[in-house]
C-alpha cells in the first residue's frame, strides 16, 4: 500500500494529484508537438474543472503558471505565455511599514498630533491664530471625552505647547470652550444619535391583506 507520506509532495494541492501525475507525465514525453497538444487539452480542462475560474482575467494565463509550477518548471512547450520565475526567483514583496507610531498623548490620537505639527509650520498671522485656538477647543473636547470628570484650561495650554514642542501658545484675550458646554453638546450629541428612527419594513398591500384576514380568522376564534 501507498501512503500520502511516500509520495513527493503536491505543488498545488487544490487541483489534486492526478492532475499534477498527468503534468509530469506530459513532461516526460519526447516529442515536443504532443507536449504541446497535450498541455492545451489538459489546460481547457483545468479552465471546465474550476468554473469559479472563468471570470478572472487572463486565466489561460494562470492556469499555464500553474502548470509550469506543478511540473516543477520541467515542461518544455511552445506556451503561448513566458514561464514564470520560480517562487525562490521571484522579488521579495514589498515590506509594509508598522502602522503603529508613538503618541506623545494618547487620548488626543495620531491624527491631532499630526495636525498639530502641520500647524506649527504656518505662516504667523490671524489665521494661524484661529487655527491654534481651533485645535485647543478640540484638545478639551477630545480629553473630555477620555476624561468626564472635569479638565481645566491651563492642562490644555501644558498639552499644547508639549505636542508642538513649545512652538503654538494661545493669545492672552483668548477663551476655550466652557467644560459645561462641551459635556452639554457631547450628551445631546448622544441623545440625538439614540433617536434616529428605524427603517421600518414596509409590507405589500398582499400581506397587509394576509395579515388582515388572519387577525379576522383569530378573532372568530
Amino acid at each position: 500500500m501507498e501512503y500520502n507520506t511516500t509520495r513527493g509532495s503536491m505543488k498545488i494541492s487544490e487541483y489534486g494529484r492526478n492532475i499534477q501525475n498527468m503534468i509530469l507525465y506530459i513532461a516526460s514525453l519526447p516529442d515536443r508537438e504532443q507536449r504541446n497538444r497535450l498541455t492545451t487539452t489538459l489546460v481547457n480542462i483545468l479552465a471546465i474543472m474550476n468554473p469559479d475560474m472563468r471570470d478572472q482575467v487572463d486565466i489561460k494565463h494562470k492556469l499555464y503558471d500553474h502548470v509550469h509550477l506543478m511540473s516543477d518548471f520541467t515542461l518544455d512547450i511552445d506556451s503561448p505565455y513566458p514561464v514564470p520565475p520560480r517562487p525562490e526567483e521571484a522579488p521579495a514583496p514589498a515590506r509594509v511599514p508598522y502602522t503603529q507610531e508613538t503618541i506623545k498623548l494618547r487620548p488626543y490620537g495620531k491624527y491631532m498630533q499630526r495636525m498639530i505639527e502641520k500647524a506649527v509650520l504656518y505662516p504667523e498671522g490671524e489665521e494661524k491664530d484661529e487655527l491654534v485656538k481651533t485645535i485647543a477647543n478640540n484638545l478639551k473636547k477630545m480629553y473630555l471625552n477620555w476624561n468626564r470628570d472635569s479638565v481645566n484650561d491651563e492642562l490644555i495650554h501644558e498639552h499644547l505647547s508639549l505636542l508642538s514642542g513649545t512652538k503654538l501658545k494661545l493669545r492672552d484675550d483668548d477663551r476655550l470652550h466652557s467644560t459645561t458646554d462641551i459635556l452639554k453638546a457631547n450628551k445631546q450629541q448622544a441623545l440625538d444619535k439614540q433617536k434616529q428612527p428605524f427603517r421600518k419594513h414596509k409590507f405589500t398591500g398582499k400581506n397587509n391583506e394576509n395579515n388582515n384576514g388572519r387577525k379576522k380568522k383569530f378573532g372568530k376564534n
